[in-house]
């Protein structure tokens, strides 16, 4: 990872998983799990969180947004895509709202736990 990476992602509001990132942190995760098991265990983790209020949930698109209920403003999008049978994708977007559009690395930290949290209740398929 470069510096000037480094410190776009640092003095940035927003980030995004894919599974082409250069962040091995913020890649795509596939869980071997039904894409309603991925969902719910990430609506899971925002019911059981203080800090966040789910904002809509769609199992047909497979999405469900969250906001922040204290500390600073979070909106989250996550996304769930079944690849094959029991090869389930997780990828999030997160936008935090600043004065000065930069969080220092708040977007990612929240990305980085809600991926904890679903990877402790479901099985991670290595090597995707």
């Amino acid at each position: 990872m470069s510096i000037g990476y480094k410190m776009k992602r640092f003095f940035n509001n927003h980030a995004e998983t894919s599974d082409n990132h250069i962040d091995a942190s913020l890649k795509t995760r596939y869980f071997k799990a039904s894409k309603n098991a991925v969902i719910q265990a990430v609506e899971d983790y925002f019911n059981a969180s203080p800090d966040f209020l789910i904002h809509a949930r769609s199992d047909q698109h497979g999405e469900i947004s969250a906001t922040s209920k204290r500390g600073k403003k979070v909106f989250i999008i996550a996304t769930v895509v079944m690849v094959r049978p029991y090869q389930t994708a997780l990828d999030f977007s997160v936008t935090t709202e600043t004065p000065v559009q930069i969080d220092f690395g708040y977007s990612n930290k929240v990305i980085k736990k809600i991926y904890q949290h679903v990877s402790e209740q479901l099985p991670v398929i290595e090597g995707k």
